[in-house]
């Protein structure tokens, strides 16, 4: 198969006040997302299961974050996108242990809410899944008390936006 060229259109700069870090991410098992569909290069709509619903993840401020990274070999014509959300959750009790077990154990939807209040779908061509969890307390008493868990997505592109206007029916209340 041939190459094709590829078109590009230059981006201007961005004067907008702009900011790092997650405030909110929501996931649902793979199983529960009936449909997903781009509209103008963004999830346009999202179609739940029977009465599904995405569940919210909370987390104190800057315990979160989201990062692409972009896989190419020319040589061998393999290319990907690994997202890898990573949230850590403020003190180990039972109810959070028992949540990051099941975490562990699922193939998820997720979508992530950044703190520009644009929100980012993870698990489009395939679902996303943990690679990573931790329980930990350190030594000291400044040291922190909590669970982290890494949540990775492989995709041919980088995460979707998803229109936000669908977000509050796809949400648990």
């Amino acid at each position: 198969m041939a190459c094709t060229p590829q078109t590009f259109n230059g981006l201007a700069r961005n004067c907008d006040a702009n900011s790092g870090g997650v405030r909110v991410v929501y996931i649902a098992n793979r199983s529960d997302v009936a449909s997903v569909s781009l509209t103008e290069d963004k999830i346009g709509t999202i179609t739940m299961a029977d009465t599904k619903k995405f569940h919210a993840y909370n987390f104190k401020k800057g315990a979160a974050s989201l990062t692409s990274t972009a896989t190419i070999d020319p040589a061998t014509g393999v290319s990907f996108i690994t997202s890898v959300l990573s949230m850590q959750f403020a003190k180990m009790e039972t109810a959070k242990r028992i949540e990051m077990s099941a975490l562990t154990l699922a193939d998820m939807a997720v979508i992530v809410l950044d703190n520009n209040g644009k929100y980012w779908f993870l698990g489009y061509d395939n679902y996303a899944y943990a690679t990573n969890a931790t329980g930990e307390t350190g030594a000291q008493r400044t040291d922190a008390n909590q669970y982290t868990i890494e949540i990775s997505d492989e995709s041919e592109s980088f995460p979707y936006e998803v229109d936000p206007t669908i977000i509050a029916d796809i949400v648990a209340a």
